[in-house]
């Protein structure tokens, strides 16, 4: 996210849970299953470190030997407290990542072939950060979907977790990509409700765990959307998880493709016939009908980011 990172943050997490304070939120259910199976797989995308296109300075690291995988894997030791990556791509938007551990971490490229600009920036007080390091990359996709197939820190999924569990089940309940989706959403809707003293109370460089939100079943619109980006690719399904405005408000809902339909961008529940517009924070409510003519055929949704 561009700009003041943690305002911007504040505003997704924050304001969300002011769009959505109307609606009456459900906890229960599972996904609808179909005929058949397409099959699942556990065999996920691993970004690596591998070292062959690396740059260090100053306690950054930055590793580029998979960009045409689309993903840049950054690691920060320096001696600041705090650290923050911006990464801007062909489209001029800067993308702002706070860095939360002192290993690798798995950032998207998101805007396709080309130069993207990477810079870590160290905390020097409050909110005051001095670049400490900037290197442009060129990146060449080897395949346009990877960036929304691989994990990052926003869309974080591995081996062992409670979700890609829950992934191998639902995919294995469903007899084609459009079905997993539709499965996916629904169990997602149902299983997960709106946590408003999460939204009111979250830290401001907040990135979602998506096992606590299965586990809870509570989360804010960053959850919502992370959970099933993350289920979606695990199980081969390119998924956006997408950050903009709904209406007035700073929001994240998701986007998919199949062969099927090609990418069905903010449009995400499917009906047997037809897809029509809906992102899962708002469909939990059970004013089905208020939400669809808010959503309608997406004029209300403007996309920012896509990660």
């Amino acid at each position: 996210m561009h700009g003041n990172a943690k305002v911007k943050l504040f505003f997704l997490l924050v304001l969300c849970a002011v769009f959505c304070v109307t609606m009456t939120l459900t906890g229960c259910g599972g996904g609808s299953g179909g005929g058949g199976s397409r099959g699942s797989t556990t065999d996920y995308p691993v970004p690596e470190a591998s070292g062959s296109n690396r740059y260090s300075s100053g306690g950054v690291t930055v590793d580029a030997s998979n960009t045409d995988d689309g993903y840049v894997m950054i690691q920060y030791s320096g001696s600041a407290s705090k650290a923050k990556v911006q990464i801007t791509g062909s489209d001029n938007a800067i993308y702002t990542y706070t860095l939360k551990t002192k290993d690798f971490e798995t950032f998207p490229l998101t805007t396709g072939d080309g130069d993207y600009r990477v810079d870590v920036l160290e905390n020097v007080t409050g909110d005051m950060y001095n670049l400490s390091f900037s290197k442009t990359i060129s990146v060449s996709l080897n395949d346009e979907f990877k960036p929304f197939l691989f994990p990052n820190q926003y869309v974080w999924f591995t081996k062992g977790m409670k979700s890609m569990e829950l992934g191998v089940e639902l995919s294995e309940d469903s007899p084609d990509d459009l079905n997993f989706v539709e499965n996916v959403y629904n169990y997602v809707i149902k299983n997960v409700e709106y946590d408003y003293d999460k939204a009111s109370n979250v830290p401001l460089d907040y990135i979602p765990d998506i096992d606590e939100t299965l586990e809870t079943g509570k989360g804010i619109c960053f959850d919502y959307a992370s959970l099933m980006a993350a289920i979606l690719r695990s199980q081969k399904v390119p998924c956006k998880l997408v950050v903009g405005y709904s209406g007035s408000t700073y929001h994240a809902w998701i986007s998919v493709y199949t062969e099927e339909t090609g990418w069905v961008d903010d449009i995400i529940e499917f009906d047997g016939k037809n897809w029509s517009l809906m992102d899962p924070t708002l469909a939990s409510s059970n004013d089905k009908s208020a939400v669809k003519e808010y959503v309608g055929n997406g004029s209300n949704y403007t996309v920012k980011y896509n990660y």
